[in-house]
């Protein structure tokens, strides 16, 4: 029953990367940029920072489809166990108001466990893939025509299995995430750029 959940997860993830890619050649506008978080897995020691880089794609004013990438790292059972992360998003953002949008959306977490082996030396070091599941909001402030301010919350369905840690109970990994990014307009920027390299704009400032 699980393997088949999984392989239903996995094709979903194969059909929207491809709708991800085909929305490339539509899209109205395509920004693209760095962001940062802040997430805490839910059995998790402690709270921790991530970083990565976002991409968006604008296809008509109330819908917009997003591809993300962030590296993660988390520790439970008081540093026993280190989990390793790098979670490829695909989001699809519906806006209620030209500012304010929801998201819901699947990702593919490549993860590895790595086991404190000075205190579990019955536990082998392991790597797996996992498909989940989240949901959140946010806002998409245009900061100019250049540049885009984004900063959401989301919620995310994970539960990767955690062999049972003697002492830790049954750990769980569900996680909220909240971050902040600066998207740059690509094709702006790819015309300024050009514009620069032909000479136009300083023609036009001499002008």
């Amino acid at each position: 029953m699980n393997r088949e959940i999984f392989v239903v997860k996995k094709t979903c993830m194969i059909m929207g990367l491809t709708v991800f890619l085909i929305s490339l050649v539509s899209a109205q506008s395509i920004i693209f940029g760095p962001q940062l978080g802040y997430y805490k897995a839910q059995d998790a020691d402690h709270g921790t920072y991530t970083g990565g880089l976002a991409l968006r794609l604008k296809l008509m004013s109330v819908l917009s489809v997003e591809a993300s990438i962030n590296s993660r790292q988390e520790k439970y059972a008081n540093g026993a166990l280190t989990v390793r992360s790098l979670p490829m998003m695909i989001t699809g953002l519906i806006y209620p108001y030209p500012i304010v949008y929801g998201a819901m959306g699947f990702g593919w977490y490549n993860v590895a466990f790595h086991y404190d082996q000075s205190r579990l030396p019955l536990f082998a070091d392991e790597t797996t893939q996992k498909v989940g599941w989240h949901f959140g909001a946010g806002l998409e402030l245009p900061l100019s025509s250049l540049l885009t301010l984004i900063g959401d919350f989301r919620y995310v369905f994970l539960n990767y299995y955690l062999k049972a840690i003697p002492g830790s109970g049954d750990i769980k990994n569900n996680f909220t995430v909240i971050t902040l990014g600066i998207l740059f307009n690509v094709k702006l920027f790819a015309k300024l750029s050009e514009e620069i390299r032909s000479g136009t704009i300083m023609e036009g400032l001499k002008k």
